[in-house]
């Protein structure tokens, strides 16, 4: 895997800005690359801090009982956390998680999109809706402690 393009940024990523392409593993171990999931359509990437977290589960609950819903609007919905593929596997598993979860070990994508919470050395909460031209649509930086609402970003999907 090969992340060298990304640079670290101090401001959360906005729309209309590109977004970073990266390449991470999955929690199947398979490499996944953003520029190859938006030739499929629109991705959204949902930045959470830990699994197994009480608002982190719910919010990937959330978001995996409504693959039908985004689906239907031509989007993926992707987790993206500093845990291991190995974690997610396990998280994924015990919650019945239907969406691809992406191992940001080195910190290096939460890092390019501004969205990096060094106190914890893990991602902070963020939605980021990006179109298949590869340009930010839509994305909120949220506290810690709120869920991203599926409503408002389904709103700004398609």
């Amino acid at each position: 895997m090969d992340n060298a393009n990304l640079k670290p940024r101090d401001t959360f990523i906005s729309k209309g800005e590109s977004a970073p392409d990266f390449v991470l593993k999955d929690q199947n171990k398979n490499e996944w690359r953003l520029s190859d999931a938006l030739k499929k359509g629109e991705v959204v990437l949902c930045f959470y801090p830990l699994d197994f977290s009480p608002v982190c589960s719910t919010e990937m609950k959330c978001a995996s009982d409504e693959m039908t819903r985004w689906a239907s609007k031509g989007a993926q919905v992707i987790g993206i956390s500093c845990d291991s593929f190995f974690t997610h596997e396990a998280w994924a598993k015990s919650m019945g998680l239907k969406q691809t979860l992406l191992a940001d070990m080195h910190r290096a994508v939460c890092k390019a999109y501004g969205i990096y919470w060094p106190d914890l050395n893990v991602s902070g909460r963020g939605t980021i809706v990006i179109g298949t031209d590869g340009r930010v649509k839509w994305s909120q930086k949220r506290e810690i402690k709120d869920a991203m609402n599926n409503e408002e970003v389904l709103a700004a999907v398609g």
